[in-house]
C-alpha cells in the first residue's frame, strides 16, 4: 500500500514538469516565431531600411523639383528652362533645332 502514494507523488510531479516544460517551449517559440517575435523584428528592420532608402530618394527627388520651379518663379525666371518647357509643352521646335527622330526597339 505504501507504493501507490509514492508512485501516485511521482507521477504528479513528473506531469508537472512536463506540463512546465511545454508551456516554456510554447513561449519559447512564439518568442522567436511570433508576430511579434525575432524574426517578425528582423523583417521589420528590413522594411525600416527600405522605406528609409525610399524616404531619401523621394526627399531628393523633391529638392530637384524645388530648384526647378524656383527658376520658373516671375522674380528670377531662367530663359533656357522657360524655353525648353514651353517647347516640351506645345511640342513646337525651332526652325534652326536639329531633331533626330529616334525608333524604340
Amino acid at each position: 500500500m505504501v507504493s501507490r502514494p509514492r508512485i501516485r507523488s511521482i507521477v504528479t510531479a513528473l506531469c508537472l514538469y512536463v506540463l512546465a516544460s511545454l508551456m516554456i517551449g510554447y513561449f519559447g517559440i512564439n518568442a522567436y516565431t511570433g508576430s511579434r517575435g525575432i524574426n517578425a523584428r528582423k523583417d521589420l528592420d528590413v522594411q525600416i531600411a527600405e522605406m528609409t532608402a525610399e524616404l531619401s530618394a523621394a526627399k531628393a527627388e523633391r529638392e530637384v523639383w524645388q530648384r526647378r520651379v524656383a527658376l520658373l518663379k516671375s522674380e528670377k525666371l531662367d530663359p533656357d528652362l522657360l524655353d525648353e518647357r514651353a517647347r516640351a509643352l506645345l511640342n513646337y521646335v525651332d526652325r534652326h533645332d536639329l531633331v533626330m527622330i529616334v525608333r524604340p526597339r
